[in-house]
């Protein structure tokens, strides 16, 4: 089996990362990269010429960009069950609900915690999420209708992706709080492999692992 590393910081999205590899139950061995100059060299830039966290290699492939990472691992694990196999009906919510994280809810909570809003309606066409009401209440409909996950009864790759930034917006109120979303990140924060990846990178905080003078969240 390919050996997999996994390139994070516990102050990033690395944290959903992180979250993924505690769920598949596999061997992986993590690499902390700093802010600053290390984040930045040639050395880690050819992992991702970005500069940024979280990145995984497996074997000779090296993926980036948080939603590809969880898209790309569930399907080179099938056992661990975390993605709807291919060709069945579940396979395209579960891609359509992915990319709704990656894209739209995104984009809103970032541009929102800037404080950058458009108000004219016309112009809100011409963003890939219109406003955060639409993204809020699409996340309430969805989650509305009793499922326990975002594909019913089963967990997968998506709560993961989806649910860490629905968490994330709901803590740093970069989301409107709906109950329905509330509700959900209840179901998600008990699950004990979020908890050991909680631990796992919080121990890294606390052990002095992430330089004070940059705390900025990477992709």
């Amino acid at each position: 089996m390919a050996h997999l590393t996994f390139y994070t910081n516990p102050m990033s999205r690395g944290r959903i990362v992180r979250w993924m590899l505690e769920e598949m139950g596999i061997d992986y061995t993590t690499e902390i990269i700093a802010y600053g100059p290390e984040m930045q060299a040639p050395s880690y830039r050819a992992i991702n010429p970005m500069g940024k966290v979280p990145a995984i290699r497996h074997g000779e492939i090296i993926v980036t960009e948080g939603a590809a990472i969880c898209a790309y691992l569930a399907d080179a694990f099938p056992a661990t069950g975390l993605a709807p196999m291919p060709g069945t009906p579940e396979r395209g919510p579960y891609y359509r609900w992915l990319f709704f994280g990656a894209g739209p809810l995104e984009q809103a909570m970032v541009n929102g915690a800037f404080g950058w809003t458009v108000g004219n309606p016309q112009a809100q066409g011409r963003l890939g999420y219109g406003n955060m009401e639409r993204v809020c209440n699409t996340l309430d409909g969805l989650l509305s209708d009793g499922r326990d996950y975002i594909l019913g009864k089963q967990f997968s790759a998506v709560d993961i992706y989806l649910g860490s930034q629905i968490f994330w917006g709901l803590q740093f109120n970069t989301i409107n709080h709906r109950p329905s979303l509330s509700n959900y990140v209840e179901r998600l924060k008990v699950r004990p492999a979020l908890v050991h990846a909680q631990e796992l990178d919080d121990k890294l905080l606390d052990n002095g692992r992430v330089p004070a003078e940059d705390h900025e969240n990477a992709s």
